[in-house]
């Protein structure tokens, strides 16, 4: 039986760039900061649940802080964040784990970055793989509607609408504020690795939406807030939004989208429509028209305390 070192002398990983270097004590990193957990974590639901959705099948993937190591051959790309959340992302691929995504993407059988059943990836074959430029073209859509996905699923997290632009990049020059490697928990002999990188300025922004506000030091008092000091809020400007009903469709329904087709809601035609302020719903009504423009003459207004 072969020894770990054996394997390890006889199939010798490249040298690593400097840049790309694991630490050597990987159990030493500083635990993972709720709000920064929370965004890993619906980063690896959505990549979750869009494979499972092109390949029929469940996808299960786990968080690590366990550092990949770092190739030429690997696969980066800058996820831009903006809207309530601000700064850059990004995430790298060994070459296998793109392979193997953009084949499940593409429907093809897999082959080349996945090993035979029972058998491990070689180092030899990680170190050696380049990845295809017609898969790493199927990558970079997956990746694109995984992060469309996330920037819905994020809003809750960063507090307000999300805006996620993903490229194809190189090494980030940033060091990173946190590193977490999202793995494939269904096929051990052969896993899918993702890893995410935070900058700082993404994790500062993060960090401040959820950290309580400070008490101001004023002198405790009994006496209720005077009417006149909500009059300072009267004139604010709030969006507020119609929603005449929703539809959850397939990814490859969503692509398969152009212009004529028809998408059916699963609201029936007399149903109250709602009217949201800040994604919350506040009033139902019906649609009318007022001078030519839509309208809404409001038939229930939705007590705040029994709304979600």
């Amino acid at each position: 039986m072969t020894e770990p070192n054996d394997l390890a002398a006889n199939n010798p990983l490249p040298e690593l760039r400097p840049e790309l270097r694991p630490e050597l004590r990987p159990e030493l990193r500083p635990e993972l900061r709720p709000e920064l957990r929370l965004w890993c974590e619906a980063w690896k639901v959505c990549l979750q649940n869009v494979l499972s959705q092109i390949s029929a099948k469940p996808a299960a993937f786990e968080i690590s802080r366990q550092p990949l190591p770092g190739l030429d051959s690997d696969v980066w790309y800058t996820v831009v964040a903006g809207g309530a959340a601000r700064g850059e992302m990004t995430l790298r691929l060994p070459a296998y784990s793109g392979t193997r995504l953009a084949r499940k993407f593409l429907g093809e059988a897999e082959a080349g970055g996945a090993a035979p059943s029972g058998e491990n990836l070689s180092a030899q074959t990680i170190a050696t793989e380049n990845i295809t430029s017609e898969n790493k073209e199927a990558l970079e859509e997956l990746l694109r509607q995984i992060a469309g996905l996330a920037a819905t699923s994020l809003a809750a997290t960063a507090g307000g609408e999300v805006q996620l632009h993903l490229a194809a990049s190189a090494a980030p020059s940033w060091s990173s504020d946190a590193i977490v490697c999202l793995r494939s928990s269904d096929l051990p002999e052969a896993p899918i690795d993702v890893e995410i990188q935070l900058s700082p300025a993404l994790a500062a922004t993060l960090q401040s939406r959820t950290e309580p506000a400070q008490p101001a030091s004023v002198p405790p008092s009994t006496s209720p807030v005077p009417p006149s000091s909500y009059r300072r809020l009267m004139d604010v400007g709030l969006d507020v939004k119609l929603r005449f009903g929703t539809r959850r469709m397939l990814l490859r329904d969503v692509l398969a989208l152009s212009a004529g087709v028809v998408v059916e809601l699963d609201n029936k035609l007399n149903s109250p429509v709602d009217l949201l302020l800040d994604g919350r719903l506040i009033a139902q009504g019906e649609v009318v028209v007022v001078d030519g423009k839509y309208g809404l003459r409001i038939t229930d207004v939705v007590d705040a305390a029994a709304s979600p």
